[in-house]
């Protein structure tokens, strides 16, 4: 039965690559410390890899800022104290979710105005061709579309 436990643990491990990225010498001893350095962890963005959050990636960078997280835990700093030492270090493009203040405000606005643009583009355009299908042609224009239906090569 030993040997089946250890098969199902080593395949979950396998399973959980995201999980390998925070090595077990930067675990911290106290649960909650380590749950807050998580949640703190998955909302910073990899500076490295970009996309990813220090939580998952292997990057040696990735990895200075999963324990500097922790140290500023172990010294008292609050959550937020956290976030905003690495903000004040690297700036607002360490967070994964960027804050809505004056100098991101518009990367918050700039999406929804450009859809609603192009929708409101693409209305307009809609109407503009219904109105021209609905055009009545006079009994002389309807004789010259009539001459040229006739003789299409003059």
């Amino acid at each position: 039965m030993s040997r089946l436990r250890a098969l199902v643990l080593a395949m979950g491990l396998l399973a959980s690559g995201a999980t390998m990225a925070v090595s077990p010498d930067e675990v911290l001893s106290d649960p909650a410390l380590e749950s807050r350095a998580r949640a703190i962890s998955e909302g910073l963005r990899c500076l490295v890899c970009q996309n990813q959050s220090i939580d998952d990636s292997d990057a040696d960078l990735a990895r200075d800022l999963r324990v500097l997280v922790r140290e500023r835990l172990v010294a008292g700093d609050s959550d937020e104290a956290v976030r905003q030492f690495l903000v004040d270090r690297y700036g607002e493009f360490v967070l994964l979710n960027p804050r809505v203040n004056n100098h991101t405000l518009l990367l918050w606005i700039a999406a929804p105005t450009l859809l609603g643009g192009g929708l409101a583009t693409l209305w307009l355009l809609g109407r503009r061709r219904r109105r021209d299908d609905d055009v009545v042609l006079s009994a002389e224009e309807r004789a010259a579309l009539a001459s040229l239906d006739e003789n299409p090569g003059a």
